[in-house]
């Protein structure tokens, strides 16, 4: 089903032909270089595209393919996500709807995960009764922040991730907000 389009982009669900191109994005380590897990093995990549499938199908919202109108071609995923009191950490922001993307390397700097943001907003906001989002990630990644700023969310606040080790150059966290 696709759920939304931009100008160069279509937002659907997964797809099997999917899965090969998330696992091998997932074991890129540009991808990954903001994340404390370096790699998600092919399992853990397939099982994460079956249950963003699920939730797709459940709610209507969550993490959606991504693929280019023109060619049809897989690029990653941008979505959305409840984050509730229940987790494995607290933020005075929860619960809240974060949005996320991870988009293949050979597609960065062409304006698609701003193109993709733009897009998911105004999908959420025809589509949904959330009236917020947050973006939660590592202040050393300056390309998210970035983009962020672009589709119109601003600084909110600032935070040492609790479930990454003291020390590490990822713990210190931003986040950013936005009314919908």
């Amino acid at each position: 089903m696709i759920y939304f389009k931009t100008k160069r982009l279509i937002f659907r669900d997964w797809k099997a032909s999917d899965i090969p191109k998330f696992q091998r994005m997932n074991v890129d380590p540009d991808v990954r270089r903001y994340y404390e897990v370096k790699e998600l093995d092919k399992e853990i990549s397939k099982t994460r595209a079956e249950e963003f499938q699920k939730h797709l199908e459940d709610r209507g919202f969550g993490f959606f393919a991504v693929e280019l109108k023109r060619t049809g071609e897989f690029i990653g995923m941008i979505g959305i996500k409840v984050i509730d009191e229940n987790g494995p950490f607290k933020l005075e922001i929860f619960p809240c709807v974060e949005i996320r993307w991870k988009l293949m390397k050979k597609y960065w700097n062409q304006g698609y995960a701003t193109e993709a943001g733009v897009g998911l907003i105004r999908f959420v906001d025809r589509n949904t009764n959330i009236h917020e989002l947050y973006a939660l990630f590592p202040k050393k990644n300056f390309a998210i922040q970035n983009v962020v700023e672009k589709i119109g969310m601003t600084y909110h606040s600032s935070f040492d991730h609790p479930l990454i080790m003291d020390g590490h150059q990822l713990k210190p966290f931003s986040v950013f907000y936005r009314k919908i």
